[in-house]
């Protein structure tokens, strides 16, 4: 196919109008891609803000909500002419001029890659960082100068994903609540298992190819799905650490939110089940029953009866639609290149972080 435009770099927008308005002018002044705003039928005035403030700006308008999964497929079939798509949370600053090119140059440098991100930063510091921060009342304004220049990863997607064998994701830079201080400790690019949905490079036809995002994700995991079907093509994956960003994170919902915590768990259970080879299948699901059931009592002990709650009810939903997933399983199937992506581990990352203390990436990679 001979593509007309090489970049399209997408936000999709939900009731973010103050988000777009302090984030959108960074994509605006540092990108080489065509930036486009599609807008998930936001209330709050977002696109009469879009249409005055940022007229250049081309705006793609749906007539409901269709979520992440949903509106990014919607948007990215209207944009049948671009080379490559970038998905981009609303809540990203960007701070390096021409960010997007390193990436766009490994890309077309590496036609055997589906996929990349940049070096994911946090936006604010970890909240322990501020709690410290603010016991320091003498000191408070050296160390947040100090702090000014400390870049730490996001919890978002950091350096890069990788999953343990029971589906748990973790990052180059941020495993479980552990958030490193970017030093360049992972700035080699390597293979990945999934890259960031707040700043992912994709190819259009990979995209085509693997069928996008799954819609009945709506918002959480489904670009750790999408990536699993892609290098299950046998197509790589990469963090480019020469691209940078800056992610505020939980812009649509905060950690601990019920609602959250229901789509991580119920997506995570539809995308084991759609992407496990067939000798994994049984055994895995049958220690995540155990394992999900054991985090509902967990948050049963700290008081925490709506997120309990919540568990069970992705447990639930999921078992409703499990039968639906067996036509997903055997397309994969089709597609499938290799049974076991190298880059899902062999090893459990709860019995590593809490049992065996390993709160790094490197720790863990070091068996």
């Amino acid at each position: 196919m001979n593509y007309m435009k090489k970049l399209a770099i997408v936000i999709l927008n939900w009731n973010g109008a103050e988000m777009m308005r302090q984030y959108l002018p960074s994509v605006l002044a540092n990108s080489v891609g065509d930036v486009i705003v599609a807008d998930n039928a936001s209330s709050d005035g977002s696109v009469p803000m879009l249409m005055k403030e940022f007229p250049d700006v081309p705006l793609i308008k749906f007539n409901q909500n269709y979520g992440f999964a949903g509106g990014y497929n919607k948007a990215f079939a209207q944009l049948p002419d671009y080379e490559y798509y970038l998905l981009l949370n609303s809540d990203v600053e960007i701070r390096q001029k021409d960010w997007d090119a390193p990436m766009l140059k490994y890309m077309d440098e590496h036609s055997d890659c589906a996929a990349c991100q940049p070096k994911l930063l946090a936006l604010c510091p970890p909240q322990t960082v501020k709690c410290q921060l603010s016991t320091i009342n003498s000191q408070l304004s050296t160390l947040n100068y100090q702090l000014s220049t400390i870049n730490y990863y996001e919890y978002a997607g950091a350096a890069g994903g990788f999953l343990d064998k029971y589906g748990y994701p973790f990052c180059r830079g941020r495993v479980m609540d552990t958030i490193e201080q970017d030093k360049g400790q992972y700035d080699e690019i390597i293979p990945l298992m999934w890259a960031t949905g707040a700043a992912l490079m994709v190819r259009a036809y990979d995209w085509r190819a693997s069928g996008g995002l799954d819609d009945r994700f709506f918002a959480h995991m489904e670009e750790i799905d999408l990536c699993w079907r892609l290098r299950t093509m046998g197509r790589n994956i990469v963090c480019i650490p020469q691209s940078q960003a800056y992610h505020l994170g939980g812009g649509s919902l905060n950690q601990g939110n019920p609602r959250k915590t229901f789509l991580n768990f119920r997506n995570n259970l539809v995308m084991l089940y759609k992407n496990l080879p067939d000798n994994e299948l049984d055994s895995v699901m049958r220690m995540r029953w155990f394992l999900d059931y054991l985090a509902a009592l967990h948050f049963l002990l700290k008081g925490d009866p709506k997120n309990a709650h919540a568990t069970y009810k992705a447990r639930h939903a999921f078992n409703k639609i499990r039968k639906d997933l067996l036509a997903d399983r055997a397309r994969i199937a089709k597609l499938r290149k290799m049974d076991r992506v190298p880059e899902r581990t062999d090893f459990s990352l709860l019995w590593q972080y809490y049992v065996k203390g390993k709160k790094t990436f490197a720790e863990l990679m070091h068996q």
